[in-house]
């Protein structure tokens, strides 16, 4: 991976915070980090749908009064990541633009960075792409930055035993 280092090292940094002051910082980012390190996505302010879902199997064996239920495939949620338009978004562009020529599947990580830039938590993520980039409306008479929002599919961030990667 490129981009932040270690995050085995820094992990234990971020959490020493934590359990320093008893509190969890409001102030988060979010660090998108792929394999191709020509494209550093840079922070984004908002990641929204990462997540994991299961289809329940449900029986009833015999004559059994009661149903069994049993875990079935895994899906995971896109994720939406999105932050006020900026220099970064040009490497976002560079990077749609590079997939446009030649697709190739990436792997890479979301990393939950607090105040002073340490990672909190990182989701490691196998084979994204993205499936969706979109700007908000652009209106220079109003006060509020354009916000771009990039979308991503990925085949997962548990590893096969079930536990974060």
């Amino acid at each position: 991976m490129v981009g932040l280092p270690a995050v085995g090292g820094l992990r234990g940094a971020g959490k020493g915070l934590e359990q320093l002051t008893g509190q969890v910082g409001m102030s988060h980012r979010y660090v998108v980090e792929i394999d191709d390190a020509a494209y550093r996505l840079g922070a984004w302010t908002k990641a929204a749908g990462l997540g994991v879902r299961w289809q329940k199997h449900v029986w009833r064996p015999g004559l059994r009064a009661g149903e069994t239920i049993a875990p079935g495939n895994i899906s995971y949620t896109d994720i939406a990541l999105s932050r006020a338009a900026g220099a970064d978004s040009a490497v976002v562009q560079q990077w749609l633009a590079s997939l446009m020529r030649d697709w190739v599947p990436l792997s890479g990580a979301i990393h939950l960075v607090d105040f002073l830039g340490m990672p909190v938590v990182t989701w490691e993520l196998r084979e994204f792409f993205p499936i969706a980039w979109r700007l908000t409306e652009l209106d220079s008479s109003g006060s509020r930055p354009a916000i771009e929002t990039l979308e991503l599919a990925h085949t997962g961030f548990l590893d096969a035993e079930g536990t974060v990667r």
